[in-house]
This record gives structure tokens, sequence and C-alpha cells, in this order.
């Protein structure tokens, strides 16, 4: 997270499943299949704009401190499962 926020993200968050099941819509938990002994994670970046998210990105990507976090790294997550989209905000209070 402090990689991306140098780089111009305006905020990074990750979250812990907390309250995944509810009776109101689609349960979180069963709609990404949690298996028993597993605990969900939410992140999500906040940029500027989607203009400025790309070149964040691109220097997040080639920073010399990511990339040796990666080496040898064994994902810590199933990255089969891992879901990834841009979102345009429409409400902002």
């Amino acid at each position: 997270g402090k990689i991306w926020k140098e780089h111009g993200a305006l905020e990074y968050v990750e979250a812990v499943g907390d309250d995944l099941e509810n009776k109101m819509g689609a349960s979180f938990g069963k709609t990404i299949k949690v298996k028993p002994g597993e605990i969900p994670l939410f992140s999500f970046i906040i940029f500027k704009s989607r203009a400025d998210r790309d070149k964040v990105n691109a220097k997040v990507i080639n920073d010399p401190r990511l990339k040796k976090m990666m080496e040898n790294a064994s994902m810590p997550f199933e990255i089969k499962r891992m879901l990834y989209g841009g979102f345009k905000v429409i409400v902002d209070l």
C-alpha cells in the first residue's frame, strides 16, 4: 500500500471479512464460495482518475521494491479466485 500511495494513489485499504452472512441480497461468503477455515480479504485503491490509476499502476509494477518482494514469493491466496475491476464513482457524499 505504501508503494501505491508513494506513486500517487489517494487511498489504499485492505479489509478482512468480519460479517459476511446476511439475509438481504446475496451473501458475500456464499457468492465467493468461502471454504471452512478461509478468511476472505477485500481491498481497494482510490485514484484521482482512471488515467491517473493507469499511470500509478505502471509505476508500481516497475518499482524495484515490488519486484524484489515478488521474487521467489508464493502467493498467500488462490490467484484464480482473485477478483479485479475498475469502478466509476456515482455517489460521493
